[in-house]
């Protein structure tokens, strides 16, 4: 069962335009919500572990690649990162690659939601992304 909302959608979105502000290549840019997803790492880690971390990125990616197919050519990794990506960046075009990032990142957050609650993500997010602006969301529910 995916526990990613449309407001979930919608927060991933924007934390990843808040992350690739400045960001002029298309390249990087494709990349983005991998990154953010990276970025999240060190910090569900510690509430986590490593482990735990990289169960709940493959369940992410499991969930993700049901709407996002090209997902499938990554893994991940022991240590929680992500494999593949620069073969499936050779092969997506940067806007579907951006797009795939976003799911999975929805289905990420979505699912960390569901373990710790919304408040607590919300936080972890922050903590990783401190310049985000708080504004910027809406209210602080991230899925309703």
């Amino acid at each position: 069962m995916s526990q990613a909302s449309p407001q979930m959608r919608d927060f991933a979105k924007r934390l990843t335009a808040h992350e690739s502000k400045g960001n002029k290549s298309s390249q990087s840019k494709a990349r983005v919500a991998f990154q953010v997803c990276e970025k999240l790492r060190p910090h569900i880690a510690t509430l986590m572990g490593n482990a735990g971390f990289q169960g709940l990125l493959a369940r992410a990616l499991a969930l993700a690649s049901r709407e996002a197919p090209a997902l499938r050519a990554l893994h991940v990794k022991a240590d929680g990162s992500l494999a593949g990506l620069d073969e499936l960046e050779a092969q997506a075009r940067p806007v579907d690659l951006a797009e795939e990032g976003v799911v999975l990142l929805t289905q990420l957050l979505g699912l960390l939601a569901a373990f710790i609650g919304e408040s607590l993500t919300l936080r972890m997010v922050l903590q990783a992304h401190p310049k985000l602006p708080f504004n910027d969301l809406d209210d602080q529910r991230l899925a309703k």
